[in-house]
């Protein structure tokens, strides 16, 4: 089975690389969507509306298959492609590294901007804490309270995480086991009187 964890950042990081008067100020970012992403690059580019460039690099999902990035201006590989470049070298997904560029005066050249994205990028993941999550699977029960014990029970011996609860007409609750042991626990729960369940995701 492929492995169920992945590695990304607990919270977010800053770092800084200075080349003959242009400032790079790395920003990352643990994220876990493009929405997310959205609102973070919005925020940046106002708060740093008076910066030259915001280049950046994400990438997103245990299988690291979704990613982007882009040089917003600068000459076409120099920026995003170094940026993602470090977060492979890194083997994290669900970052975003945002690079901005305080222009100096002086262009650095094709290898002097490759350079300092790539550094300012380093930079930042230096001082991030890397942390290692687990993927969950999410499942929604419906059950008769007659059989809530039982449900509880299995609940607690497998460590399952619970939300969404609406004791209503019938008991309805969404579960979260670790991927790797979902089908066994899925196995136990359905095995109880008048237990209806629906996968939901992974994440």
């Amino acid at each position: 089975m492929a492995s169920d964890t992945y590695k990304t950042i607990k919270s977010s990081a800053r770092g800084l690389y200075k080349d003959r008067g242009s400032r790079f100020i790395s920003l990352a970012y643990p994220v876990t969507g493009q929405d997310e992403i959205k609102g973070i690059l919005d925020t940046i580019r106002r708060d740093y509306h008076d910066a030259r460039h915001h280049c950046y690099a994400y990438m997103l999902g245990h299988d690291r298959l979704t990613w982007r990035i882009n040089d917003d201006g600068e000459p076409s590989g120099t920026a995003g492609k170094p940026i993602l470049g470090q977060i492979n070298s890194a083997g994290l997904t669900n970052i975003l590294v945002v690079v901005i560029r305080y222009f100096g005066g002086t262009l650095l050249g094709t290898s002097g901007l490759i350079n300092a994205y790539r550094t300012a990028t380093a930079d930042a993941l230096n001082n991030s804490q890397i942390i290692e999550k687990s993927l969950h699977a999410y499942y929604e029960l419906k059950f008769p309270y007659s059989s809530m014990n039982d449900i509880m029970k299995i609940i607690k011996d497998e460590d399952a995480g619970q939300s969404a609860q609406d004791f209503g007409l019938e008991c309805c609750l969404v579960i979260d086991v670790r991927a790797s042991g979902s089908d066994a626990v899925i196995n136990r729960l359905s095995r109880v009187d008048g237990l209806n369940y629906r996968y939901l995701e992974t994440k």
